[in-house]
């Protein structure tokens, strides 16, 4: 996620995104080892312990166009993203994770779901950075989504990881940012924008039914686990 979703907040934006990976876990390592090293190329550049996190907060423009570029090349990745305009929305927010679930599920709905081929089986496992949820909250997500998608042939797992100990993470979080700032202000990523493959990343807004990227159904065979 990147933005406030606190009601106090005085920013007009929140967005909430990362990637999907289509196959098993050795596809989904893929994307994350390609991630993992260009990160070590970066921070020996900088002469920064391996061990401590580079936060794409403090990547230059040139890192994160060489990680995107790389990156957006893998066959079975996809980027995703939905950003919400809060100075639009008629409800303030009352509970932050509350909130958070319910922007998962629009994510989903509106960048997910519409690239995927209707009436299949999909297995959908999730990672998302912990730093925003309480240890109480932990499974209320994964709860929510199959409530919520009881119609239909769909799983959801959700597992929990600290963005410093997760390339996955780090990744989703350059990607969704990216996407936070083109809404609050494209001028700062205009550059890494001009460079992605929209063929692999779709970014919905919220409310209303504007959307930019992929349009496009994914063609995979329907045998393959999704991961997200």
């Amino acid at each position: 996620e990147s933005g406030s979703i606190h009601k106090n907040s005085s920013t007009n934006h929140f967005a909430i995104g990362g990637y999907m990976v289509y196959g098993d876990s050795y596809e989904a390592s893929k994307v994350m080892n390609t991630y993992k090293k260009i990160d070590k190329k970066h921070k020996k550049i900088r002469g920064m312990p391996l061990s401590e996190e580079l936060k794409s907060r403090n990547m230059t423009v040139n890192e994160k166009i060489d990680i995107i570029s790389q990156v957006q090349s893998i066959e079975n990745f996809y980027g995703c993203a939905i950003v919400f305009d809060k100075s639009h929305m008629r409800k303030s927010i009352s509970t932050s994770n509350l909130f958070f679930n319910y922007g998962v599920k629009i994510l989903f709905q509106d960048t997910i779901f519409p690239l995927l081929p209707d009436g299949e089986h999909y297995d959908f496992i999730l990672s998302i950075d912990n730093r925003n949820i309480s240890v109480g909250d932990l499974d209320d997500l994964e709860k929510f989504l199959q409530t919520t998608y009881c119609y239909y042939d769909y799983t959801f797992s959700v597992t929990y990881y600290d963005s410093a100990s997760h390339f996955g993470i780090q990744l989703a979080d350059l990607i969704v940012n990216t996407m936070y700032m083109r809404s609050k202000d494209r001028t700062l990523v205009e550059s890494i924008l001009n460079i992605l493959d929209i063929s692999k990343f779709r970014l919905n807004l919220f409310p209303g039914f504007k959307m930019c990227g992929r349009v496009r159904k994914i063609d995979f065979k329907v045998s393959e686990l999704t991961k997200v």
